[in-house]
């Protein structure tokens, strides 16, 4: 197998040859057809989360079939084509989990951040945590659907039935909840950087009703808000009275220090921590009834260096897609 292995905190991924692996009990080895690149992946190249082991190969939003399959695993055959999402496995023995939050489980495991990923050719990823796709859609479009959709579902949920939503950061998990939130007969207002007309003319094109600048105000005072940029300074300004703000990146620079009055008048703040399986199943099953189509650039996978590059300075429009 091939894969884009990340071997130290900030340095340039490597193309490099290993042996094919090898699924133990529990798991399945999976060929990938398609892997999207997610900011969260620029948060691992660049260290920004903690205790990476490495070399890691990171991504986690993986469309494949599956090659082999380790003992003990029902309910997939060869051949299927399956999702591996960002969580990968958790513990099934602490409170959170026993509580039906896997998401906060203490102990888990996360796809490409602390077990291999999908910047390669194969994967071995935990049965239980793969998602069967069927065989609708084209491999590269369904990848974004594996984080980003997932998280953009969970931040949608979270953030309750108010018809006027704000999305901050119009790449790959706001463009996809755009689409679901106007299904549902919503108001989309979206906010990317300033000067970013590509990304407006997008959100316009899925049916924002208004699109601008993060620091613009908005012509209608929002009911909630949900902020992908993982920018720290967009939460005072997103706050509006009895409105919820949703903070749905796993990282995110400092929220400066704002005077009480800007979170009085019932005003919320929530973060959002991962997915369960269960979002996944409502998702996916929202996602074909909607008729979600994700706006994809292609990269080959030696090329992974260069789509986190246009990740980081926000030249993409939509998501990015790695193909071996």
């Amino acid at each position: 197998m091939h894969a884009m292995i990340l071997p130290a905190r900030g340095a340039r991924l490597q193309y490099t040859e290993r042996p094919d692996p090898i699924p133990g009990p529990g798991e399945v080895c999976v060929k990938i057809n398609a892997c999207g690149v997610c900011r969260t992946d620029l948060h691992v190249v660049d260290g920004e989360l903690p205790d990476i082991a490495y070399p890691i190969v990171p991504g986690h939003e993986v469309v494949g079939r599956i090659d082999a399959i380790g003992e003990s695993v029902d309910g997939l055959h060869l051949g299927a084509r399956v999702g591996v999402p960002w969580l990968g496995s958790t513990c099934g023995r602490c409170p959170y989990c026993r509580e039906g939050k896997e998401n906060l489980c203490d102990a888990p495991l996360f796809t490409g951040y602390t077990r291999d990923g999908g910047f390669a050719t194969h994967l071995v990823a935990d049965a239980r945590y793969c998602f069967p796709l069927g065989e609708d859609g084209e491999d590269a479009e369904l990848a974004p659907l594996l984080c980003a959709g997932l998280i953009g579902w969970r931040s949608l949920v979270m953030a309750g039935d108010g018809r006027k939503l704000g999305i901050y950061g119009f790449g790959a998990a706001g463009h996809i909840v755009a689409q679901v939130a106007r299904w549902q007969g919503r108001d989309v207002y979206a906010f990317t950087r300033a000067g970013d007309t590509e990304a407006q003319h997008l959100a316009l094109s899925l049916g924002a009703c208004w699109a601008g600048a993060s620091e613009d105000r908005p012509p209608a005072e929002l009911d909630a808000a949900i902020i992908y940029a993982p920018a720290g300074p967009l939460v005072p300004l997103a706050l509006r009275k009895s409105g919820r703000v949703v903070c749905a990146g796993i990282h995110m620079s400092d929220i400066p220090s704002f005077p009480y009055d800007i979170l009085w008048g019932e005003r919320q703040i929530v973060s959002v921590a991962n997915l369960t399986r269960q979002d996944g199943v409502d998702f996916l099953k929202t996602a074909a009834r909607a008729g979600i189509r994700t706006h994809v650039t292609i990269f080959p996978l030696d090329q992974a260096n260069e789509a986190l590059a246009r990740l980081r300075d926000g030249k993409l429009v939509g998501a990015a897609v790695l193909k071996p």
